[in-house]
């Protein structure tokens, strides 16, 4: 590897010189994110972290895409914060350490049919039913269109058993539940029936559309579910997707409810308001836990307390499915359509997910009720199908 490493002083930079580090930065006399990056332009790949408290500004602004920080030690204070939306982009993760307990065995949605294909791709898939993601993600059309072009990675085939509607609403949301539910370390990379039994999830936020994708991807995989919700009526949509223990954290005392269930606290969290719910996660989460963060509803950084998270070499993984390593992202789509031709994924208030759908000259007004946050998903239609 490239080795940059900082110091306080000449005599630390021949020791470290010694040792074989490459770039040597005394952070007393220089500016440690400049030298950084005049040597690392896009960032580094892995951080060893002594200090955090002091150090976690300047490792946000140097961390490359899929960068690690590695922290093991709590100099210079009892907590670390973190900028959330920034670490989301690059996927960044955030990894705690302590030696004594760690792991034995240490390691834009839509459908269509095609109507036509380009060169290099096989004529059998004319005609044949696709959803899509990302179809708006770096190109100037997406899929509020009677047709639409994309990569032929990003169509895939609609499982028999679905309905356009089903496929519609997968896309984002369920990459996105399927990346956070499979970043721990004690977690597996993939998922099918079996693969989270013996796991403990928490869905932060059960009646949204990456809680409920969670619940019904950890449901299939078997796991032991545990949301959280805001009103009785979601209580009944998280329980209608599958959630085992539904707690209403505005009457609920969350912490004990968890402990209550999962006394050794959880496998692995799937968060939507780290700002607001990182004291309880951490309080929660287990030997080795994972928390998978894939938005900032809340508050623009988290703070997190560093020796009790130490101690369970517990992962606090952010998550943006646009810039995810194209290895997961590939073993995310198949897990899903697997999970889908299993008919263990469901739309509808009846699974949890209502929907709202719009005709494609109601576009318009289907933003404005998105602006509205509604719970479910909104489904417009380009064609009668």
């Amino acid at each position: 590897a490239r080795i940059i490493t900082t110091v306080s002083g000449p005599e630390k930079a021949q020791l470290a010189a010694a040792a074989g580090a490459d770039e040597i930065i005394n952070y007393k006399t220089q500016d440690v994110v400049a030298e950084v990056h005049k040597v690392a332009p896009h960032g580094v790949d892995a951080i060893v972290e002594v200090s955090v408290a002091r150090n976690a500004s300047v490792d946000a602004q140097v961390l490359g895409m899929h960068g690690s920080v590695g922290i093991y030690a709590g100099d210079g204070g009892d907590t670390v914060t973190i900028p959330i939306r920034p670490m989301m982009g690059p996927n960044a993760r955030w990894q705690f350490i302590l030696v004594y307990t760690e792991p034995n065995d240490a390691k834009g949605a839509g459908i269509e049919d095609v109507n036509a294909v380009g060169n290099g791709v096989d004529p059998a898939v004319l005609g044949q039913r696709v959803w899509l993601w990302e179809a708006a993600q770096g190109r100037p059309w997406g899929t509020a269109a009677e047709y639409s072009v994309v990569p032929q990675r990003q169509a895939v085939l609609l499982p028999a058993n679905a309905s356009f509607d089903l496929g519609a609403c997968l896309g984002v949301p369920f990459l996105t539940a399927h990346r956070c539910l499979t970043v721990g370390e004690a977690m597996p990379d993939r998922l099918d029936p079996g693969a989270l039994a013996g796991k403990t999830v928490l869905v932060q936020g059960g009646a949204g559309g990456v809680g409920n994708a969670a619940i019904q991807l950890a449901r299939w995989a078997d796991a032991r579910i545990i949301t959280t919700v805001s009103s009785p009526e979601k209580a009944q949509l998280a329980a209608a997707a599958g959630a085992d223990e539904i707690i209403n954290y505005r009457t609920q005392d969350v912490v004990a409810e968890v402990r209550k269930v999962a006394p050794h606290g959880v496998d692995a969290i799937v968060e939507v308001s780290v700002a607001r719910n990182a004291s309880v996660d951490a309080e929660v989460l287990g030997l080795h836990g994972v928390v998978g963060i894939y938005a900032d509803d809340g508050g623009d950084t988290v703070t997190i307390p560093i020796r009790a998270m130490m101690v369970p070499n517990a992962r606090w993984q952010f998550v943006l499915v646009y810039t995810e390593p194209n290895d997961a992202k590939g073993a995310a789509i198949e897990d899903i359509n697997a999970a889908v031709a299993d008919g263990a994924v469901r739309v509808g208030r009846e699974a949890g997910l209502p929907l709202h759908p719009f005709p494609l000259a109601e576009t318009a007004k289907a933003h404005e009720t998105l602006e509205g946050s509604p719970t479910g998903r909104v489904v417009v239609t380009v064609a009668d199908l």
